[in-house]
């Protein structure tokens, strides 16, 4: 009974992995960063 849960949840994970389809390569060359940052110190009281 076991083994089938793990295997399907094991498929599940799989799949999840490639959900936007599959890698492409960069359209030039270079290191590009991008992204967002916050820093802070949040709380209510």
């Amino acid at each position: 009974m076991m083994k089938p849960i793990c295997a399907a949840l094991l498929i599940v994970a799989l799949a999840s992995c490639g959900v936007d389809g599959a890698p492409k390569p960069p359209t030039k060359p270079g290191v590009t960063v991008s992204g967002q940052v916050k820093v802070g110190v949040g709380g209510s009281l």
